[in-house]
């Protein structure tokens, strides 16, 4: 009898989500980090991101995003860890902002969003900076710095 051991496969660097956090968040801090999505398409990119935070301050409820910054449809849920979490599009939302809340307004990340063209020089750049907690810069002149490709 041959027996055959399964092991997984590890996920490609591709499959990971891109995203860097102040080690010791602190409500005192403009941005808690940053996330390079690989897409402008929120249905598609949100579980990853809602996943990788799960966990870390609480149950996650809602995501306000900006409406400009993402293909259309915006739904009103995605689906992520099991669950529908609700999204909030507005077009007051400011550039290059997301907000991930958890249970009932407990706590909350802002994260700067890494346009995904970006190159990864310049988006290595965006994440450490956002993720320093020491940091004073808001999200357009972050963004401004951050170089596209193509």
């Amino acid at each position: 009898m041959t027996t055959t051991t399964m092991t997984p496969t590890p996920r490609a660097p591709d499959d990971a989500v891109r995203l860097r956090l102040d080690p010791v968040p602190s409500r005192t801090t403009l941005l808690d980090g940053a996330w390079w999505p690989r897409s402008t398409d929120a249905v598609a990119e949100l579980p990853a991101l809602v996943d990788a935070l799960a966990g870390r301050r609480g149950e996650i409820t809602h995501v306000l995003l900006n409406a400009d910054e993402w293909d259309e449809p915006h739904p009103r849920r995605v689906g992520a860890g099991g669950r529908a979490v609700r999204l909030g599009w507005f077009t007051s939302q400011p550039a290059g902002l997301i907000t991930v809340m958890t249970d009932f307004g407990r706590d909350r990340f802002d994260l700067l969003v890494v346009p995904p063209d970006a190159t990864p020089a310049s988006a290595d750049t965006a994440l450490t900076t956002a993720a320093d907690g020491s940091n004073h810069r808001h999200t357009p002149e972050l963004l401004a710095a951050v170089e596209h490709t193509g």
